[in-house]
C-alpha cells in the first residue's frame, strides 16, 4: 500500500490527464476504432509507473513471443504488480480476462472499457463458458489474451497455486500457441508495505505449439504451463 501512495504521489499532476482526459479520449471508438492507440498510451504509462515506484523490472525472453498474432499468454499470479509488468514489457497490443471485483475498481474499470477487457464473474459458469466462447473468438481473429490460470493471486510468494485447466479451453478450441510467463518477486512490488527499492522479473518463455499440447486434457495442460513456469523459477532462484 505504501508504494502505491509513492506512486500517486509522484505522479499527482499527471494522473488527471492521464485518466479523465487520455483514457477517455480513446474510449471514442469513432475515432480510434481498434485498441491499439489506447494500449500503446498504457504501455508508456505502465514505464512510468514502474519508475516512479523505484522497481528495477528485469525482462527476459521477449523474442519467444509469437510474431503472428493470435496467442495466449498464462503467467503465474503474484500481485497487483503482475499486470503492470505485461504492460510495461509488452508493445504488442494484448487484452486480459480479469475478475469482476478487480475490473470495477477505481482507475482500473477506466482501463478495461478502454481495452474492451474482459470481465468475468468467477462465481457465474454461466459466464465462465460465455467467456471462453468469446475469448476463443477473439484469439481466432488475431487478438492476443492474457489470462491468469491460477484464477488469484497466490499469496505465497515465489509458490504458485494450482494452475486450473479450464483456461486451455480456449487453447483447444483455437489451436493457438501458449505463451508461459514466470513472474518472479513481483509480489514484494505492492503486496509487501514498503517504499524500499526492489527488483522483479518476468520471463517470458517458449511457445507451447498445438502439435505439443492437442492430445491433452485441459488439466493436463495446465500442468505442462506451471511445470515450464516453476523450471524457470527453480533455474533463477536456486
Amino acid at each position: 500500500m505504501k508504494r502505491i501512495i509513492l506512486v500517486v504521489l509522484r505522479c499527482i499532476f499527471k494522473l488527471p490527464y492521464w485518466w479523465f482526459y487520455k483514457l477517455k479520449q480513446y474510449q471514442n471508438k469513432e475515432k480510434y476504432p481498434t485498441i491499439d492507440e489506447g494500449y500503446q498510451f498504457i504501455h508508456n504509462v505502465a514505464d512510468e509507473i514502474v519508475k516512479k515506484a523505484r522497481v528495477d523490472l528485469k525482462c527476459y525472453g521477449l523474442e519467444n513471443l509469437p510474431k503472428e498474432n493470435g496467442y495466449l499468454i498464462a503467467p503465474n499470479h503474484q500481485g497487483l504488480f503482475d499486470i503492470v509488468a505485461l504492460f510495461k514489457t509488452d508493445k504488442n497490443t494484448t487484452k486480459f480476462v480479469l475478475k469482476k471485483e478487480l475490473a470495477s475498481t477505481i482507475l482500473i474499470k477506466d482501463v478495461v472499457k478502454t481495452l474492451n477487457y474482459y470481465s468475468l464473474d468467477r462465481t457465474s459458469i454461466r459466464d465462465g463458458a460465455k467467456m471462453v466462447k468469446e475469448v476463443s473468438k477473439e484469439i481466432s481473429e488475431g487478438t492476443n489474451y492474457v489470462i491468469f490460470s491460477e484464477g488469484t493471486r497466490s499469496k505465497k510468494g515465489n509458490t504458485m497455486g494450482e494452475f486450473k485447466g479450464g483456461t486451455f479451453k480456449i487453447a483447444l478450441k483455437t489451436h493457438c500457441p501458449i505463451v508461459p510467463v514466470a513472474m518472479i518477486d513481483c509480489y514484494q512490488v505492492f503486496d509487501n508495505n514498503t517504499i524500499k527499492p526492489v527488483t522483479a522479473q518476468i520471463h517470458y518463455l517458449k511457445p507451447i505449439e498445438y502439435e505439443e499440447y492437442k492430445d491433452l486434457k485441459t488439466n493436463e495442460i495446465a500442468a505442462l504451463v506451471q511445470s515450464r513456469i516453476q523450471a524457470c523459477m527453480d533455474g533463477v532462484l536456486k
